[in-house]
C-alpha cells in the first residue's frame, strides 16, 4: 500500500479516492480476525436527524413490500395490493413528511368502512390500537386470530357439532377481515355423496368457509354445515346465512356435476388422455413417463424388495404407476388441481381397484412438502419414488438441473421426499419391517431411471449420473444435519459411504461417542496413509510381526491389539452395530498413541522394508474403521 518512500501506491490512491478520504489520512492497522496490516482510514459521518432520514426509507421500505399480485391505479406507476387511500406516519407525536403512491402521510386513519367510517385523529403509537380497536378495526393480526378462533368455538356450542381445523384458511381469513364475526350456514345433504375432500376444497377455495363435521359421537363425518367469517357486526344471522348459502350452492353443484361425469368411465380411460399432454419439452408426455415410471417401480418391487410376498405384490405395484396420475384428466381434478391423487384414490376404490393400489394413489404424493406426512403403504412409497427419481434423472439429463435459488420443477423437494422415504422404512425408521428388503439403495434406484429414460431416446450420461449423486448427497448431508447430527459426523459418515442413507444415519449417530483423543489419533492415521498414497508407496500388504524392530516393543502391541480386535470389529460391522464398533477403537486408542507419542516409532523410516510394514499395520488398523467412517473429515478440537 506505501512505496518505499512511504508515499501511497496507485492501489492506496485508489481506496482513498473511492471512499472519499485525503490520502494523507490512510494509515496502516491491524484487523481483527485477519492477519497482517491493512490501510485504513477513519472518516467522521455527521448524523442526520430521524425525520430527514425516515421518510425516504419507509417510502422504499413500503415499495419493497413483496405481493404475489399488486394493482396500479389512477395515473401512477407505483403498485400496491389494494389502492392507497392515506397514510399515518408519526415520529412521537410529530408528523413525518412521507409520501406514497399520491397520498402524504398525516395522523388521521378511518374505522372500520360500515360501523365507523369517520376521521380518527391519532396523537401516536401507543394508542393506535385502541384507538382503531374502538372504530371496529382489530389492528393486531394474532388478536384477530384470537378473536376468530373464539367464534368458531361459540358456533360449536350453538351447532353441537366441530369446526374442522384449517390453520392455512384461518391464517387467509385472519388477513381479509378487520372485525371478525362468524356465522353459520348449510347446505343440502344431497352433496354429500360427493367425496369430503372436494365438498371441503370447493368451500374453502372459492367461499374462505370452514368446514363442520359431526361430532365423534354421532358417527363423525362431514355436516352439511359450514362457518364463514363476516367482517363486520351482523344484525341479522339468518339474513347472513342464507346469502352465503345462496353463493356456495351453485360452487357445490358444479363439483357434483363433475364427480358424476368422471365417474362415467373407469379412471383408466381418463388416464388414456394423457399420452397426448406434454410433460417437459424434451422429456416427453405424460403417458411417457408412466409407462417410465411403472417399469421403475416394478422393477424396484421385483428386484430390491422381493415382490409378491405379504401384501407386496408387483401387479399391484404397477397398476398403481399406471393409474397414480390418470385423475389429472378428470373434471374435478381440473376444477381443483390440489385433489390430484385424492380423486384417483376414491376413483379407483369406487371402480373395484384392490385396495392396495387405490390407497397407493394418494400415498404416492406424499410428502407433499416439509412435514407432509409420509406414505403410508408400501406401494404408494414405491411409485411414489419411481416418479420422483424419473424426473429428477430426466431433468439433469436435459439440463433442467435447479440453479441457486431457483428449481422451478421442485427436484430438490422430490429428493428430500425420496431420502425420508428410505429413512422411514429402512433400519431405524418409524415403518421398517425386517426382512422386506428396505432400504433401497440411491445408487441403484438413479441407475434404473437412466436406464428406462434411455431406452426411451432420453441420452444420460455418466456426468449426469454423477452430479445426480452428488445432488442427493447434499440433501442427506442437510437432512442429518438438521437431525442435530454434528456437521463433521456427518460428513465423515458419508465419506465413507451414503447409498444407504439408513446405514449413514446410523454410523453418524453413532460416532457421537468416539471422544477427542481417539478421533485425534485415527484422523492423524488416515492422513498418514492418505499422504503416502499419494507418494505412491506400497500400502495394504500383509503385516509382517518378524520385521519389527524388538520382540516386545510398542509396533508388537499394537499388532496383537488389532488382530485380537478383528473378530469382534467383523461381527459389528456385519450387524451394523456401529456404537459396539466404536467402542472397540477406544479400547484401541491408548495402543495407538502409545505407537506414536512414547514409542518413537518412525513411520516413513528410510528402510523401505520397515516403512512398509509399519504403513500396512496401520492400514491393518483403519481398515475396518474406514469402512464405517473417513476420519480425515473429523475436525479435532481441544
Amino acid at each position: 500500500a506505501f512505496g518505499a518512500d512511504g508515499a501511497p501506491t496507485k492501489a492506496a490512491l485508489g481506496f482513498a479516492a473511492k471512499n472519499g478520504v485525503d490520502p494523507a489520512a490512510l494509515e496502516q492497522a491491524e484487523v481483527e480476525g485477519k492477519k497482517g496490516l491493512y490501510v485504513v482510514a477513519n472518516r467522521h459521518v455527521v448524523g442526520r436527524p430521524a425525520t430527514e432520514v425516515l421518510p425516504a426509507a419507509l417510502e422504499a421500505l413500503i415499495a419493497a413490500v413483496p405481493w404475489p399480485k399488486s394493482m396500479r391505479w389512477g395515473w401512477g406507476e407505483l403498485g400496491f395490493v389494494r389502492p392507497v387511500h392515506w397514510l399515518v406516519c408519526l415520529l412521537g407525536g410529530e408528523v413525518l413528511p412521507l409520501r406514497y403512491a399520491g397520498a402524504s402521510a398525516g395522523r388521521t386513519s378511518r374505522g372500520h368502512r360500515f360501523l365507523a367510517p369517520g376521521p380518527i385523529e391519532l396523537t401516536g403509537a401507543d394508542g393506535y390500537a385502541d384507538a382503531l380497536r374502538a372504530a371496529f378495526v382489530v389492528v393486531d393480526v394474532a388478536a384477530r386470530r384470537d378473536l376468530i378462533s373464539a367464534e368458531l368455538r361459540r358456533v360449536e356450542v350453538e351447532l353441537g357439532a366441530v369446526v374442522r381445523p384449517d390453520p392455512e384458511l384461518l391464517a387467509e381469513v385472519t388477513n381479509l377481515v378487520e372485525y371478525p364475526v362468524a356465522v353459520a350456514g348449510g347446505f343440502a345433504p344431497d352433496y354429500l355423496e360427493v367425496p369430503e375432500e372436494v365438498i371441503v376444497t370447493a368451500m374453502r377455495t372459492h367461499q374462505r368457509y370452514f368446514a363442520v363435521q359431526r361430532p365423534d359421537a354421532a358417527g363423525g363425518g362431514l355436516a352439511p354445515r359450514f362457518v364463514t367469517i363476516a367482517g363486520t357486526v351482523v344484525r341479522d344471522a339468518a339474513v347472513v346465512a342464507a346469502g352465503n348459502e345462496r353463493a356456495v350452492s351453485p360452487r357445490l353443484a358444479d363439483a357434483q356435476f363433475f364427480f358424476r361425469e368422471d365417474r362415467k368411465k373407469p379412471l383408466a380411460d381418463h388416464g388414456a388422455a394423457l399420452a397426448d399432454v406434454v410433460f417437459l419439452a424434451k422429456l416427453g408426455t405424460v403417458g411417457a413417463k408412466i409407462a417410465r415410471v411403472a417399469a421403475v417401480a416394478a422393477g424396484v418391487a421385483v428386484d430390491h424388495l422381493g415382490a409378491d410376498r405379504g401384501d407386496l405384490r408387483v401387479a399391484d405395484v404397477e397398476r398403481a404407476a399406471r393409474l397414480a396420475k390418470a385423475d389429472l384428466a378428470t373434471g374435478v381434478v381440473g376444477e381443483f388441481p390440489e385433489l390430484q391423487g385424492v380423486m384417483g384414490g376414491h376413483y379407483a376404490r369406487l371402480g373395484g381397484e384392490p385396495e392396495a393400489v387405490w390407497r397407493a394413489i394418494p400415498d404416492h404424493y406424499r410428502p407433499r412438502g416439509a412435514g407432509d406426512e409420509l406414505p403410508a403403504s408400501e406401494v404408494g412409497a414405491i411409485v411414489g419414488i419411481a416418479d420422483r427419481i424419473d424426473t429428477i434423472v430426466g431433468c439433469f439429463a436435459v439440463d433442467l438441473e435447479p440453479t441457486g435459488s431457483a428449481d422451478p420443477f421442485g427436484l430438490r423437494r422430490a429428493a428430500l421426499a425420496i431420502l425420508q422415504i428410505l429413512l422411514d422404512r429402512g433400519p431405524g425408521g418409524a415403518r421398517h419391517q425386517p426382512g422386506t428388503g428396505w432400504p433401497l439403495g440411491v445408487d441403484a434406484l438413479i441407475t434404473r431411471a437412466a436406464h428406462h429414460l434411455r431406452a426411451a431416446g432420453i441420452e444420460v450420461t455418466p456426468t449426469d449420473v454423477g452430479e445426480v449423486r452428488e445432488f442427493f448427497r447434499a440433501r442427506l448431508r442437510g437432512i442429518l444435519i438438521d437431525e442435530g447430527i454434528a456437521a463433521q459426523d456427518v460428513d465423515a459418515a458419508l465419506g465413507a459411504g451414503w447409498d444407504d442413507p439408513c446405514d449413514a444415519r446410523l454410523r453418524a449417530r453413532d460416532l457421537a461417542v468416539v471422544p477427542r483423543e481417539a478421533r485425534e489419533v485415527f484422523k492423524r492415521i488416515a492422513n498418514i496413509l492418505d499422504d503416502a498414497a499419494e507418494k505412491g508407496l506400497t500400502i495394504g500388504g500383509d503385516v509382517d510381526p518378524g520385521r519389527f524392530v524388538a520382540d516386545d516393543n510398542v509396533e508388537h502391541r499394537l499388532w496383537r491389539a488389532v488382530e485380537a480386535a478383528a473378530p469382534r470389529l467383523d461381527e459389528a460391522v456385519a450387524a451394523h452395530a456401529y456404537r459396539r464398533m466404536f467402542a472397540v477403537l477406544v479400547e484401541l486408542q491408548p495402543a495407538v498413541a502409545a505407537f506414536f507419542d512414547r514409542g518413537g516409532v518412525m513411520v516413513m523410516d528410510p528402510d523401505p522394508t520397515l516403512r512398509d510394514n509399519r504403513l500396512s499395520l496401520l492400514q491393518r488398523l483403519l481398515r475396518p474403521f474406514a469402512q464405517v467412517a473417513d476420519f480425515r473429515q473429523l475436525a479435532v478440537q481441544a
